[in-house]
C-alpha cells in the first residue's frame, strides 16, 4: 500500500529514509532549510522545498494533515527538531516520527508530540552487534525490550521436541517458526523435534533470547528441567 510522507531534514539519515520510501513507491515531499542540500537532491524527487520548518507559517503552508507520516530527520539541531515536532502535531499531523540520539531526547520528543522516536545510531549498533554474534542470524526490534530473533538452533535443543523442552515456560520465549533452507515451518506444533541446521524464529524479551545463545545458560536450564521431570516421575510413583 502506497503512503505519503513529509520528510524534514535531508542529512544522511533523511536522505536514506527518502531513498527507501521512494523505492517502495511512496509519495514524498522532502524539505531542508539549506538551498544547496535541496539542489543536490531535487533531481531525485518530484517534490522538494527549501524552507525553515521552525516557522509555524511554513508548517501551516505544508498541509501536514494530508500526509500519512511526518518524519523529522534533523541530525544536528535537537532544539529545531523539538520545535518542529511540536508544530507538526499542533497543526494536525497524523503520525510524527522523530530522530533522537539519547533517551532524554526521546522523552522530550514524545512529550512534545512525537508518536514514535527512532534511534538510528543505536539501531545500527545493535544490528552490527547481532551480525558479529555467531549464533544470531537476524534481529527485529519491536520496542519495550521485545524483539524477534533468527538464531541457529542451540546444540542442546537438537533431537528434542518443543514440548519436551517446555520452551515457553523454561526460557520465557515463543517460537514463531523453523527455517530450513528456503522452507519455513510457521508456528510449529509442540511435537516438532529440532534438527541440526534448523534456524529458529523466536519472539521474546531481548535479554531472554540472548540467554538462548549462551551454552552455559542453556545447560543450566536443561539440568533444571531434568530435575523437575525427575521429581514429577518420583511423585507419580509414590
Amino acid at each position: 500500500m502506497k503512503h505519503s510522507a513529509l520528510i524534514i531534514g535531508m542529512g544522511k539519515f533523511g536522505q536514506f529514509i527518502a531513498e527507501k520510501m521512494k523505492e517502495f513507491g511512496n509519495d514524498l515531499l522532502v524539505v531542508d532549510k539549506e538551498e544547496e542540500v535541496i539542489d543536490s537532491v531535487s533531481p531525485l524527487y518530484d517534490n522538494t522545498l527549501v524552507a525553515n520548518c521552525t516557522n509555524e507559517l511554513v508548517i501551516k503552508s505544508l498541509g501536514v494533515s494530508n500526509f500519512d507520516y511526518c518524519i523529522v530527520a534533523i541530525s544536528d539541531d535537537f532544539q529545531a527538531s523539538l520545535e518542529i515536532t511540536n508544530l507538526l502535531k499542533e497543526n494536525g499531523a497524523n503520525y510524527v516520527i522523530a530522530k533522537a540520539e539519547r533517551e532524554i531526547q526521546e522523552k522530550l520528543l514524545l512529550r512534545n508530540g512525537a508518536d514514535e522516536v527512532v534511534f538510528p545510531d543505536r539501531e545500527v549498533a545493535i544490528k552490527l552487534a547481532v551480525k558479529c554474534t555467531e549464533d544470531i542470524l537476524d534481529y527485529i526490534d519491536l520496542g519495550d525490550e521485545y524483539a524477534i530473533f533468527e538464531i541457529v538452533v542451540p546444540t542442546q535443543w537438537v533431537k528434542k521436541s518443543i514440548k519436551g523442552l517446555n520452551v515457553r515456560s523454561a526460557f520465557n520465549i515463543n517460537i514463531l517458526g523453523i527455517k530450513k533452507g528456503n522452507s519455513l515451518n510457521a508456528l510449529p506444533g509442540p511435537g516438532y523435534i529440532f534438527k541440526e541446521g534448523d534456524h529458529v524464529l523466536l519472539l521474546g524479551k531481548t535479554d531472554d533470547i540472548y540467554k538462548i545463545t549462551d551454552e552455559d545458560s542453556i545447560r543450566k536450564t536443561m539440568k533444571k528441567l531434568k530435575r523437575e521431570d525427575l521429581k514429577k516421575r518420583l511423585s507419580k510413583n509414590k
